[in-house]
């Protein structure tokens, strides 16, 4: 499985807008059509930001099942969020899938989401949804701490993901600022601790931890022994477990439970275009992705993220999202663009 980069930050809005939307990890822009014919023949054009094979195992499935065709436009959260919210109303997507909620967020706030319909909010608890219902929670990844058995063992583990900025960690963590994965993560810290403390803990981050390019390098690192520790999303971890365990054979992981800000279950997000010439069609895929089938192929997926669907069926080797204690915090109200300014300001980005 090949994770992607989120290359650009919630700070490049002016330079996403103008680039043509890009295919994760290939530099291609050209949009991918799925196989069958829709009854309106143009069918449905898809933003998505997702792992590109889980989508489109999604419209393999949904173009079987209804006959309704499928364009997929691959990219990034932000530069896909961006890209809608530069051609507005004249925008040609009629439905856009995040990796992580700061993204949606950030189109929400340019109204221009269509409400979701009462079969999306019957398919997914109120808890993976954000509180306007403009968008749907389509999966979850948790935030952990994963560490070199080698070089810590658990009585010297932090006990909040805030402990990092004392200086004992310096040189003894890592992570990935640049992605939209870890912006994710400091926008529930915003929300949860306010933004000075925030401020002052990414000015820690700065002195204290290493950068890495992705997720995948830091847990790599870690695996080698380069740096002791690292904070990424669950799903790197157990997928490498899952197969050859080459990057995390010396890995082992923490999770920091207790509603703290290093137990943030990230949402990826869809939703339907308020200008979309197919809105009928658009919500029939995101029922579809929300519905216990679409669930099902997401939780038995190659990725090993967490399905959010009712009844959804948990696969093995992830920890139960209730036992993960996460904090509750509202994905309408994550900032992406005061995050931005934060690690900007701080020299992460």
């Amino acid at each position: 499985m090949k994770f992607r980069l989120k290359q650009l930050s919630f700070a490049a809005t002016a330079a996403a807008a103008a680039l043509t939307l890009a295919a994760c990890g290939s530099g291609s822009a050209t949009p991918e059509g799925s196989a069958g014919a829709g009854s309106g023949g143009a069918g449905i054009t898809v933003y998505n930001a997702q792992h590109e094979t889980m989508t489109q195992a999604w419209v393999d499935e949904f173009t079987a099942e209804t006959g309704i065709k499928v364009n997929l436009r691959q990219g990034d959260d932000t530069e896909m969020s961006n890209q809608i919210i530069q051609e507005g109303d004249a925008s040609p997507a009629d439905v856009f899938i995040t990796e992580n909620s700061p993204a949606m967020t950030q189109v929400e706030n340019a109204g221009l989401f269509a409400d979701i319909s009462d079969t999306v909010k019957a398919n997914v608890p109120e808890e993976f949804r954000p509180s306007s219902d403009k968008w749907t929670g389509v999966a979850a990844r948790s935030t952990v701490f994963v560490y070199n058995k080698d070089k810590l063992k658990e009585a010297d583990l932090p006990k909040s993901l805030m402990d990092l900025a004392d200086p004992k960690w310096a040189g003894k963590w890592g992570a990935a600022p640049g992605g939209a994965d870890f912006q994710a993560i400091v926008s529930a810290m915003l929300e949860l601790k306010g933004e000075q403390a925030t401020a002052d803990w990414l000015k820690a981050m700065k002195e204290n931890a290493k950068v890495y390019p992705g997720n995948g390098a830091a847990m790599k690192a870690v695996n080698a022994g380069e740096i002791d520790s690292a904070v990424i999303y669950h799903y790197y971890y157990v997928a490498d477990q899952a197969k050859t365990k080459e990057n995390s054979a010396n890995v082992a992981t923490h999770y920091f439970k207790n509603q703290d800000p290093g137990a943030f279950l990230s949402i990826s997000g869809a939703g339907v275009l308020k200008s979309s010439q197919h809105q009928e069609d658009a919500m029939k895929f995101v029922e579809f992705i929300t519905s216990k089938k679409g669930q099902e192929t997401l939780g038995t997926g190659a990725d090993y993220e967490y399905p959010v669907g009712k009844d959804a069926t948990l696969r093995a080797g992830l920890v139960p999202i209730e036992e993960l204690e996460a904090p509750k915090v509202d994905p309408a109200k994550l900032n992406g663009q005061q995050v931005v300014e934060l690690m900007t300001n701080a020299g992460l980005l």
